[in-house]
C-alpha cells in the first residue's frame, strides 16, 4: 500500500496544534481585512482581535487558495515518494475544491505513478474538521488512500451542521438574507437556525426569537438527528463566544448524557461570512 499524507485547508477551523497532533498538513486560505491581504494559518492575527475588528465595522473578505499554491505544497510530498489525500472546503461555498482538482490533474501528469486524491467535504468549519478527524482515525486503522476516499464520500452527508448567528448583518453582506430581513431581525431579536445541505450550501431553516432559544433549537436538532451507534464525536465551533459554546456543550450533556469532543474557534475564513457570535454544532446523524 502506498504511503500518503492527509491535507486540508483553513475552512476546517482546526487549530494548527491539533493538525500537528493528527498528522495533517494545512493549505491556508486567504482573507483580506480592510483591504490588507493576509494568509490565515491561525497565527497571524488572534481570533479575538479579528472579531473585535469586525464588531468595530471592519469588513473581511475571503478568496480561494490558488492552483499554484496547492501544486507547490503537494509537490513537496510527491517528490518524497508520498501520495496526497486532500479534504477540501465545500464546493457549495468555495471554488477551492475545483482548484484542487485542477492541481491534482497537473501534478499526476508531472509525477507519473504518484497520486493526488481530492475529496469534496461538502462541509464547512468544524463539520469539515469532524470529517477530517474521522478520516485521520481511519488512516490510522490502515485504510488505503482509495479506501479513505470511499469512506469520506460515504459518510460526509451524515455530518450534521446546525448553527446560529448573533448578528444578521454578516449574512446580509454575503447575500444570504435581504437588507429588510436583517433590519427586521435585529429589531425583533431574530436568531436564524441554519444548516449545510447535501450540496454543501448554507441554508436558512428557521427564525428563532432570542439567543437562548436558538441554542436550544440546536440541541433539539441533535436529539432529532443523532444516529444511534454512530461515531460519538461532537464538535462545536464558535466566533468569539466561548461561554455560549460551553453552554451548548453543557446542555447536550445534561439532556443526552454526551460529552463534547472538541470546542474550536471559527477562524477568519469562515468568520468573515458568519460574524462574531456564531455558534455551531457538528455530529454524525441519520442524515443532514
Amino acid at each position: 500500500m502506498g504511503e500518503y499524507v492527509i491535507y486540508t485547508d483553513s475552512g476546517a477551523d482546526i487549530s494548527t496544534q491539533n493538525l500537528e497532533k493528527w498528522g495533517v498538513r494545512l493549505c491556508p486560505l486567504t482573507f483580506s481585512f480592510d483591504g490588507e491581504e493576509k494568509v490565515y494559518t491561525g497565527e497571524e492575527i488572534p481570533v479575538k482581535l479579528f472579531y473585535d475588528g469586525m464588531r468595530a465595522g471592519g469588513i473581511a473578505r475571503t478568496s480561494a487558495v490558488n492552483i499554484a499554491t496547492l501544486k507547490d505544497r503537494f509537490s513537496s510530498e510527491l517528490k518524497n515518494g508520498l501520495d496526497v489525500f486532500y479534504l477540501a472546503f465545500s464546493s457549495g461555498l468555495s471554488s477551492t475544491y475545483s482548484s484542487s482538482c485542477a492541481a491534482a490533474k497537473d501534478l499526476e501528469e508531472e509525477y507519473p505513478g504518484r497520486r493526488v486524491v481530492v475529496v469534496d467535504s461538502l462541509a464547512a468549519s468544524a463539520g469539515q474538521g469532524l470529517l477530517l478527524w474521522l478520516a485521520v482515525k481511519k488512516k490510522r486503522e490502515g485504510l488505503s488512500i482509495d479506501e479513505l476516499k470511499a469512506y469520506c464520500e460515504g459518510i460526509r452527508l451524515n455530518i450534521c451542521h446546525w448553527f446560529t448567528v448573533d448578528d444578521l448583518v454578516y449574512l446580509k453582506r454575503g447575500g444570504r438574507i435581504s437588507a429588510t430581513a436583517a433590519i427586521a431581525g435585529a429589531v425583533l431579536g431574530i436568531k436564524p437556525l441554519l444548516h449545510v445541505d447535501d450540496e454543501g450550501h448554507l441554508i436558512n431553516m428557521a427564525k428563532i426569537r432570542g439567543r437562548k432559544a436558538s441554542i436550544k433549537a440546536i440541541v433539539d436538532k441533535f436529539g432529532e438527528l443523532k444516529k444511534p451507534g454512530a461515531d460519538s464525536e461532537i464538535f462545536i465551533s464558535h466566533g468569539d463566544c466561548e461561554a455560549d459554546a460551553k453552554l451548548l456543550a453543557d446542555m447536550l450533556k445534561e439532556r443526552f448524557g454526551v460529552k463534547t469532543t472538541l470546542i474550536t474557534d471559527i477562524g477568519p475564513v469562515i468568520g468573515a461570512h458568519s460574524g462574531p457570535g456564531t455558534l455551531a454544532l457538528f455530529f454524525v446523524g441519520e442524515h443532514r
